[in-house]
């Protein structure tokens, strides 16, 4: 029943959250604090009922880690404080799903890097999205593929070269020229690969996330794009600048990250760590 009470909470508060997040690009930090303390009171009851400290502490650990890493990334600039706040409720709250392995902390773990590789792919399709309905994106794009196409092709030359050689130098066994060259070229493919997607997710941030907009258009809420911290601007902030007297100002948005977390939550409650699943599938 508690384990129930708790899945049915991560599942719920991070959809909530998701939801939320899509609608109005912000998460309300109660969303998260109700999360929390419906997890402490779960895991306190188990504790006083197993005459045991561990169901408590098995809660805190992930819960505390999760948000000094969430901090971490609030501090670079890469998430917004909801995020990271949001990360550690589901943390006090996954000692309740189903355990997966023999170590007490294996579920929080896989869920962490499901996290990520999920996240990437909703980034990616996020951002593809959200650049249809911009065509320009894609035409800045374009140019800049048209750009650096000089640059890419000798890179890709350098790249195979050095690829050859290692996988050669590796095998220490003669191969035959057709598996020399496959060898060298899949990773190639994938490093390209990589860069166009880098360089597409750039397009994306510098002609779609950033925007130069009328102070009279400004709202709490909206991210300055010389703000290094992913916060938005306050009541009081916004007052300050609509009396400094400028005209325009430039916010910058990002990708909608709280989806992200129910999605991975329920890839792993379904599918178990992400990374295992590519293995069995390729064996």
């Amino acid at each position: 029943m508690l384990q129930t009470i708790s899945v049915a909470t991560a599942l719920i508060g991070s959809g909530v959250a998701a939801i939320w997040d899509l609608k109005t690009t912000e998460v309300p930090d109660q969303v998260s604090y109700a999360m929390i303390a419906i997890a402490l009171i779960i895991f306190g009851y188990q504790s006083i009922v197993d005459w045991s400290y561990m169901p408590i502490v098995n809660s805190i650990i992930p819960g505390l880690a999760f948000l000094a890493f969430g901090f971490l990334m609030y501090r670079l600039g890469q998430w917004g404080g909801a995020d990271a706040l949001l990360l550690s409720a589901i943390g006090f709250l996954l000692p309740g799903f189903p355990n997966y392995g023999q170590t007490m902390f294996a579920y929080p773990l896989t869920f962490f890097l499901n996290l990520f590789l999920v996240g990437a792919v909703y980034m990616l399709l996020y951002a593809v999205v959200f650049a249809i309905f911009n065509r320009r994106i894609f035409l800045k794009f374009s140019e800049d593929l048209k750009a650096s196409r000089k640059m890419i092709l000798l890179g890709s030359i350098g790249l195979f070269i050095i690829f050859l050689v290692f996988n050669w130098y590796l095998s220490k066994t003669f191969l035959s020229l057709n598996n020399l060259f496959v060898g060298s070229l899949i990773p190639l493919v994938l490093t390209v690969c990589l860069f166009i997607i880098w360089r597409f997710a750039k397009a994306v941030e510098d002609y779609g996330f950033k925007k130069k907009i009328p102070v009279s258009k400004l709202r709490i809420g909206d991210m300055l794009l010389e703000e290094k911290k992913l916060t938005g601007i306050t009541e009081k902030q916004l007052k300050k600048i609509k009396i400094s007297g400028k005209k325009y100002v430039w916010i910058k948005e990002g990708v909608r990250f709280a989806p992200s977390f129910v999605l991975a939550l329920l890839f792993t409650w379904l599918y178990g760590d992400v990374i295992f699943l590519f293995i069995r599938m390729i064996v």
